[in-house]
């Protein structure tokens, strides 16, 4: 029987081709809890070797540990540099946030040797709703386009919660500026609002990365984080979602994953991994999906459960014109 692998999906216009699991690498800069370097490592490697191709760190993750954990399993992998698809972000650090062109274009040199890498796939404006929206469009994204030339960067992107942000800025770069948008939280069981973007994107010709199908782990059998900004009645609302597929035998992490796995107009689902468990387990439900679909009855059952907290999102950043 042949291997199943992942499927590829193109993103945008970059002519790239995602897998449909991304390889979120927050964890490794132990933000979720200590990661020895030798499980980073494994975790990488098994998930390259069962067909992940796109992995995803910023410097704020772990403040630069994320980077250069993911670098050094990257390299460990002796395989050719276009085997694998990596980006990163800018804007974005432990000391705070700083759009100006010159702290990007510092950034990513920085990235690059934390990296051990001559380019990245992409770059990313991380979080934009906490800086002026104005200068991401006058100032930061001109820069990014200066390093796209430079060759050190090969697209652009830009990432935040509020689903508004996106239409703001791709509304005044010119076409082709932005290649790709990172969206968290907004395709999941419980709020499923960037479907109504995807047209307006796919008219960008924007590709499209949903990280966080786990609600930042509202969808998990452990719970969200103690910080969770959302509301009490949405954490009920999950907390019940999960207990009731837990009495039924049912993984609602995985329920999850397929859920937004299911819409092939987002190029890949990031999920953030630490461990080779992780890994096959995400990658087990991706395959699973595609040989036998959706557990229906059980994702009507969540969904029933969710749906007077549906797409009850919670605010973020700063809203500005």
């Amino acid at each position: 029987m042949a291997t199943q692998t992942l499927q590829l999906r193109p993103l945008g216009n970059t002519g790239l081709k995602l897998s449909s699991v991304g390889f979120g690498a927050s964890p490794l800069g132990k933000v979720f809890g200590d990661v020895s370097e030798q499980d980073a490592f494994a975790a990488v490697r098994e998930a390259f070797r069962l067909g992940v191709n796109f992995f995803d760190t910023s410097p704020y993750y772990g403040g630069t540990l994320s980077e250069k954990v993911l670098g050094k399993a990257l390299k460990a992998l002796g395989v050719p540099r276009d085997q694998y698809i990596v980006s990163t972000k800018c804007g974005r650090y432990k000391e705070g946030f700083d759009f100006s062109a010159e702290r990007v274009t510092r950034s990513i040199d920085e990235s690059l040797e934390r990296l051990q890498l001559d380019y990245v796939d992409m770059l990313q404006c991380h979080d934009i709703e906490f800086g002026s929206l104005d200068q991401i469009v006058n100032e930061t994204l001109p820069a990014l386009l200066k390093l796209k030339e430079a060759g050190k960067i090969r697209f652009i992107g830009i990432t935040c919660l509020p689903l508004g942000i996106f239409t703001y800025v791709l509304d005044r770069v010119p076409p082709g500026t932005v290649d790709v948008i990172l969206s968290y939280c907004h395709y999941s069981i419980n709020d499923s609002t960037l479907e109504d973007l995807l047209p307006y994107l796919k008219s960008k010709g924007v590709g499209v990365i949903s990280a966080s199908p786990l609600s930042m782990g509202l969808l998990t059998e452990a719970g969200g984080p103690e910080w969770h900004p959302a509301s009490s009645e949405l954490k009920a609302a999950c907390r019940a979602a999960v207990d009731h597929c837990k009495e039924k035998g049912k993984n609602i992490s995985k329920l999850a994953l397929q859920y937004s796995l299911v819409n092939t107009d987002i190029s890949s689902i990031l999920v953030g991994m630490k461990s080779i468990k992780e890994v096959e387990e995400n990658i087990a439900a991706a395959l699973e999906l595609a040989t036998a679909g959706m557990d229906e009855e059980t994702l009507s059952e969540v969904t029933d459960i969710l749906k007077p907290v549906k797409n009850q999102t919670w605010p973020s950043g700063i809203q500005q014109s």
